[in-house]
């Protein structure tokens, strides 16, 4: 089928409206149907591009519903999460995170679920940078589709973002334990052609046929049984149920970290450009920590 032939077949884009589907601001979601195959897909596009699409809890509400509505419509066979403007995202809004990721930490749950309980085959759609909780959260999905230029990372030590649960042990199943650790632990950055090669993307295709690579592999699989491909998603996702949820570790080891310095310092050094003073701070705490020893034994002497 030809390129001319295959775009034909789609109806466009269009927005499904109803009952808390209308009022996004942080996302737009639209369907689309297939003439041939009968089919639809559903897009989730995050809509913040001049703030490089960074996520807070109010999109991943919005992108709640989405989902639910995706996955509650028997028409629609898959689901693609897309971004407006030069980059899929940068992560967390840190600007945001630094109140806010106390709540999403303690009191709510991840973007990556929504990818982990969709009964719907999930594509990540990536163009440039593809970071934080963007790059966690394309790996979670079932496919990740990339332009020739996207760039993949996590941050989260960089801004003193700690994180853990599912999510971070299942990557080790992407692309393997020693590069998972790599990944997460040293803030690295990596080209399309590198996350190919170590298994974190499914293929790279150029910027300008992003969108049409997408689309054949929504055609591929709306060519097969819906059940049979939902059934294949949950055996897969179900991996991810032997992992811990997320922030239990964080929770036990720091659990005032975000009213710590350290907890803080990554944060306040992003918005002031400038390094972050982590192992100063460590210092001062082992000084004044080493103090409060030494008053401590003093008094316990003079008992």
């Amino acid at each position: 089928m030809s390129e001319s032939e295959a775009t034909s077949s789609w109806s466009a884009w269009s927005s499904p409206g109803g009952d808390g589907l209308d009022n996004f601001v942080e996302i737009l979601y639209e369907k689309k149907s297939h003439a041939r195959l009968g089919g639809a897909v559903a897009r989730v596009t995050l809509n913040k591009p001049d703030k490089m699409n960074t996520l807070t809890l109010a999109t991943v509400d919005e992108m709640f519903r989405a989902f639910y509505d995706a996955n509650h419509d028997p028409m629609v066979g898959v689901i693609i999460v897309a971004a407006k403007g030069k980059h899929f995202g940068a992560g967390g809004d840190v600007a945001w995170e630094r109140w806010g990721l106390r709540e999403a930490f303690y009191n709510r749950y991840p973007h990556n679920r929504l990818m982990r309980m969709s009964r719907k085959p999930v594509i990540a759609q990536v163009q440039g940078y593809c970071l934080a909780g963007h790059n966690h959260m394309a790996y979670c999905c079932d496919f990740t589709i990339a332009a020739d230029n996207a760039v993949f990372g996590q941050a989260g030590p960089r801004v003193s973002s700690p994180a853990d649960g599912f999510f971070v042990p299942y990557l080790t199943k992407v692309v393997g334990a020693k590069k998972a650790r790599e990944l997460w632990m040293l803030c690295r950055k990596y080209p399309a052609a590198q996350a190919l090669d170590m298994g974190l993307v499914n293929t790279v295709v150029p910027l300008d046929r992003l969108e049409a690579e997408v689309d054949q592999w929504c055609e591929e699989m709306l060519a097969l049984s819906p059940g049979c491909l939902e059934v294949l998603k949950a055996a897969f996702d179900q991996e991810m149920d032997g992992y811990r949820e997320s922030c239990i570790t964080s929770a036990a080891m720091f659990p005032d970290w975000f009213d710590m310095p350290e907890g803080k310092e990554g944060g306040a050094a992003f918005m002031e450009k400038r390094t972050p003073e982590f192992w100063d701070i460590r210092r001062r705490e082992a000084e004044a920590r080493a103090q409060l020893l030494e008053d401590y034994e003093a008094r316990q002497k003079q008992r």
